[in-house]
């Protein structure tokens, strides 16, 4: 593949391996929610996680931090935060050599590799918009000036699903420049007991970076060169284009859906699954791999109307319902 050597594939795949164990020391369960983040990032996206306080949300983004060798940089959004207080702002200096006064860029926390945007949905829309520059052009323009962001640059925003009052929902073009959109639910019982043994003891445990910079990005070009085939990817757009009302022949998304995914889900999904592929060992994207993640890339590109708000419909139905109508009209492409 390309110029990577098939010794340098089989070296990336066995640390990819030995990243999902080194992650595994501190966050206990969640396997699927740790391969959705690892897939977002090979496929270098960024991502979006919800879940209630205490289900180890920043925990797992810090964890990942420990297992890759890349700056990390937290920045926890509240009310009065301004968007030069995570893109920088320029600062008046004096050359004590000539006396000579010159404005400095002084760079904010967003000129890191991995990016903890913890409680994205408790500051103002100003300083959320800020980020977008950054997440989909991988640069920040600031008087001017247009500076570009180290790579990889992986994006990890935290919001709580409960707590509505003080906070700032993230407008839908924003919400679609996050490759997946990912909840994090409960623990099981048998997790529940193993996190309360492995917390409340005097057990320390040392997380060993695994991956550096260069080798996930080697990571990020070998996802692409994943093969896919046509027919699935005519299953991709065929599934894209059943979430849009005007254009979709199945009742359940006529009656419950307002607006259906854009061309960008398409593209998110296909990624994902090649993503994906390759975490599990594969080099061509197989069915499983793109109903898998179309949960996570259709949860928040497929906006639902009032009555089904009031039904309590959510996108998870709709993408479960279009699973099943896309796959029987397509049935070769599932054998």
């Amino acid at each position: 593949m390309s110029d990577i050597t098939a010794n340098t594939v089989q070296q990336l795949q066995q640390q990819l391996a030995q990243l999902k164990q080194e992650i595994q020391k501190i966050i206990i369960g969640q396997d699927a929610i740790v391969e959705e983040i690892l897939v977002a990032l090979l496929a270098g996206g960024h991502c979006l996680l919800e879940g209630v306080p205490g289900l180890a949300k920043t925990l797992m983004v810090r964890t990942l931090s420990q297992a890759l060798d890349l700056a990390f940089r937290r920045i926890q959004f509240t009310p009065d935060l301004m968007p030069t207080d995570i893109i920088g702002t320029e600062i008046l200096e004096e050359d004590h050599a000539t006396g000579k006064r010159f404005f400095k860029f002084n760079r904010g926390p967003l000129f890191a590799n991995i990016i903890l945007a913890d409680e994205i949905n408790r500051t103002p829309p100003k300083t959320q918009s800020a980020l977008l520059e950054a997440m989909q052009e991988f640069e920040i323009t600031y008087g001017g000036q247009t500076y570009s962001l180290d790579r990889p640059f992986f994006i990890l925003a935290t919001q709580n699903p409960i707590e509505q009052a003080g906070t700032y929902p993230l407008p839908e073009a924003q919400l679609d420049r996050f490759l997946l959109y990912i909840k994090i639910g409960y623990p099981t019982a048998e997790e529940e007991t193993a996190i309360l043994n492995a917390t409340t003891g005097s057990k320390k445990v040392t997380v060993t970076p695994v991956l550096a910079a260069a080798e996930i990005q080697q990571l990020q070009q070998l996802v692409r060169e994943v093969s896919i085939n046509e027919d699935l990817v005519q299953y991709v757009a065929d599934l894209i284009r059943a979430t849009r009302p005007d254009t979709s022949t199945v009742p359940y998304v006529k009656e419950w859906v307002r607006w259906g995914a854009g061309p960008r889900a398409g593209q998110a999904l296909i990624l994902t699954a090649k993503a994906r592929a390759l975490f599990k060992g594969r080099y061509a994207v197989v069915m499983e791999d793109l109903q898998a993640m179309a949960y996570p890339v259709l949860r928040h590109r497929v906006l639902m109307n009032f009555k089904a708000e009031a039904e309590h419909i959510t996108a998870d139905h709709v993408t479960e319902e279009l699973l099943k109508t896309i796959s029987r009209k397509n049935t070769v492409l599932v054998k």
